[in-house]
């Protein structure tokens, strides 16, 4: 287990590196020894630094459900990270040039809360009973961490993105927003276009087979450590597809369909 003294060390690095845009070292470089449990440790460490600076909570995001990104990785649990209110950009909006150091877009569903939801023993029906409606949702990715290491060339590991509040630094919300009963989540999906050019497709049972499950896995992982899904939240369920690296004069957008449709622009 890290230190007190190393987790706040690492979470000063992480917010030192968001705010200038130079990215730190790979964690799991710097601190060998450090556990998943540490990596949400300083995560954790680093949220309570953006609260205190005025930063509001709005709810979480979910990664690492589907089975190929899982697969790359090689582990077989989804991640978690916090979502606050200087994240949200609306449909259509322009992201300035300066807000991010290698953006990346996926795209998910979102589910807003109508009522708590608590673990431990939630299911995929307590997330629906619980859920005010789902929408369409583009997560903008960041990496205030490096992705490979320049002298070893070691790749970022799950401990490393967790750490790095699980790479989030951004979400757009539009789309046509309906309750979770008027809709298969399992066949709800995009097509995610950059400048025009189809880049990725997929289906929403790409997320351990209903996005909803990811939210009940989410519920039950915060049981653990005394918190849970406020009503009012958003959470980002979790991306269907792989990320779409948004470069400076990209726009991404993403049809879902009857579900309408989504996008931004890097400026």
């Amino acid at each position: 287990m890290l230190s007190p003294d190393e987790i706040a060390a690492a979470a000063s690095s992480l917010d030192e590196a968001e705010k200038t845009r130079r990215q730190t070292g790979l964690m799991s470089l710097r601190f060998p020894q450090m556990t998943l449990d540490d990596a949400y440790a300083i995560q954790d460490a680093w949220v309570a630094r953006k609260r205190a600076a005025g930063r509001r909570v709005i709810g979480w995001k979910i990664g690492l459900t589907s089975k190929a990104m899982q697969y790359a990785l090689n582990i077989d649990t989804p991640d978690s990270g916090v979502l606050f209110d200087d994240m949200r950009f609306e449909d259509g909006a322009t992201v300035p040039e300066d807000r991010f150091i290698q953006p990346r877009i996926e795209a998910e569903l979102a589910f807003v809360m109508k009522s708590a939801l608590e673990g431990p023993d939630v299911s995929v029906f307590d997330v629906l009973d619980a859920t005010a409606y789902v929408t369409p949702a583009l997560e903008i990715l960041d990496t205030r961490i490096l992705r490979v290491d320049p002298q070893t060339g070691k790749a970022r590991s799950i401990l490393d993105t967790v750490a790095d509040n699980a790479a989030n630094a951004g979400i757009v919300l539009g789309g046509r927003a309906v309750r979770p009963d008027q809709v298969d989540l399992r066949w709800a999906g995009a097509i995610v276009s950059r400048n025009g050019q189809v880049e990725e497709t997929g289906l929403g049972a790409g997320v351990l087979n209903d996005p909803a499950r990811g939210v009940a896995w989410l519920a039950n992982r915060l049981a653990r450590y005394g918190a849970r899904i406020e009503a009012g939240q958003v959470v980002l369920a979790g991306s269907f597809i792989r990320p779409v690296e948004a470069r400076h004069g990209d726009t991404i957008s993403a049809d879902y369909g009857p579900l309408g449709s989504i996008g931004c622009h890097f400026a």
